[in-house]
């Protein structure tokens, strides 16, 4: 079968899906996945990291199966991208965020009971809480914990009790368990006595694009603009920053706020109208691809003052293309293990405006980028990633304890 072009989504055709490694002498491993909005091109971190991680595997022999929300996903019911096989299931809509994650988890899960995989891959807490029923299915769980959820700002009462009963459930009954930072792994081993495999959110460096037609779409100046991109959600702390880069008065600068902008959220118009009475505050939608690229790779700064993260891939971004990042001081970046001027207590406006003035009056050169970028690739390479969570599906299919990692 001819090669796939490597973006283009396809209708899924019969037999051995392409890009697929297969030891011709046993049958590939067969993965199904779900938790997630889904992807190509949906913004969200564990979406993010579910569209570099699924191809790699497929790469190492697995055929993956995943189950993406019809409200996120348009197209056939069933696709090949990159060869990993994904499934429109119905959800009701982002309208219903309380029921969304968890009917869809439940549907799912229900028809990895039918398909009958050789493991079943949860991603988030939330989703989680379908570990038990997935156990007395006689199914193989693994639950990645991308998060304590239920720390997010957006969540009543009722949800947060939920999600804290999601990841209880998801931790006693998974068959193996996958942390991406020290500190969540530290968390489930100290609340629930559980071990996990420590594997982080991975990043690719980029080319460096050249081009720069977003940056004159959006009236920015290369080098000359403060950049955060992000959903447009309570725990990223957009106001802060805004307020921030008012107060810091870098002549000539701007602010690009990168996230879409969802219609009737009352957080997103907070935002709107913050941005709304500054001409130097752009708030430039969702972009991807190309635009997104262009945006990462001609910023002066790249800051992220969220309250709640688990590790977030935006920062490994922005690291992968050289650029100074300035972060609030909560565990998850913290972990990333920078220097003292890359961060800030949270919350601390000040010490905000400081680090940020910092950071625009001293450009890093050409080769200090450069350093940036090996020194993020060396520590969050996907194809290692790829080749530790394999090594989790195969424990938890031969219940071994020790097993070598693949590379």
């Amino acid at each position: 079968m001819a090669e796939l072009p490597p973006n283009r989504v396809v209708p899924l055709a019969t037999g051995k899906c392409a890009g697929c490694l297969v030891d011709s002498m046993k049958p590939p491993m067969r993965v199904m996945v779900f938790g997630f909005r889904g992807f190509p091109g949906v913004q969200g971190g564990i979406e993010t990291h579910a569209e570099h991680l699924y191809p790699l595997l497929v790469e190492k022999g697995c055929r993956v199966d995943v189950v993406v929300r019809t409200c996120y996903m348009e197209g056939e019911c069933h696709h090949l991208w990159k060869g990993v096989r994904l499934h429109r299931l119905w959800a009701p809509g982002p309208r219903f965020k309380g029921i969304e994650a968890f009917l869809h988890s439940l549907l799912s899960l229900l028809a990895a009971a039918m398909l009958r995989p050789d493991v079943v891959h949860i991603h988030a807490i939330g989703p989680a809480i379908m570990a038990p029923l997935g156990k007395l299915l006689g199914l193989r769980i693994v639950v990645t914990h991308h998060g304590p959820d239920y720390e997010r700002e957006k969540w009543g009462r009722a949800a947060r009790f939920v999600l804290k009963l999601g990841e209880r459930l998801g931790m006693r009954f998974a068959d193996r368990r996958i942390t991406i930072s020290r500190v969540i792994q530290e968390r489930v081993q100290l609340e629930y006595g559980m071990g996990s495999e420590l594997i982080p959110n991975g990043v690719i460096i980029p080319e460096m694009p050249k081009t720069q037609s977003t940056l004159r779409r959006f009236g920015l100046e290369a080098g000359r603009y403060v950049l955060m991109v992000s959903r447009l959600v309570p725990e990223k702390r957009h106001l802060d920053l805004i307020e921030a880069f008012c107060r810091a008065g870098l002549t000539g600068w701007r602010l690009a706020l990168v996230g879409g902008l969802e219609p009737g959220d009352d957080y997103v118009h907070s935002v709107a109208r913050a941005a709304g009475g500054n001409d130097h505050v752009v708030l430039t939608g969702y972009q991807s691809g190309p635009a997104l690229q262009e945006l990462y790779a001609h910023a002066g700064v790249f800051v992220l003052p969220s309250s709640h993260e688990g590790l977030p891939i935006v920062l490994l971004e922005a690291l992968s293309y050289g650029l100074p990042v300035l972060a609030s001081d909560i565990p998850a970046h913290l972990e990333l293990g920078l220097s003292a001027r890359h961060y800030y207590p949270l919350g601390d406006m000040d010490a905000m405006v400081t680090g940020l003035a910092a950071l625009a009056a001293q450009r890093p050169s050409r080769s200090q980028r450069e350093e940036i970028r090996a020194w993020v690739t060396e520590r969050y390479d996907w194809q290692k990633i790829a080749g530790r969570t394999l090594a989790v599906y195969r424990q938890a299919v031969l219940n071994e304890r020790d097993c070598s990692w693949d590379s």
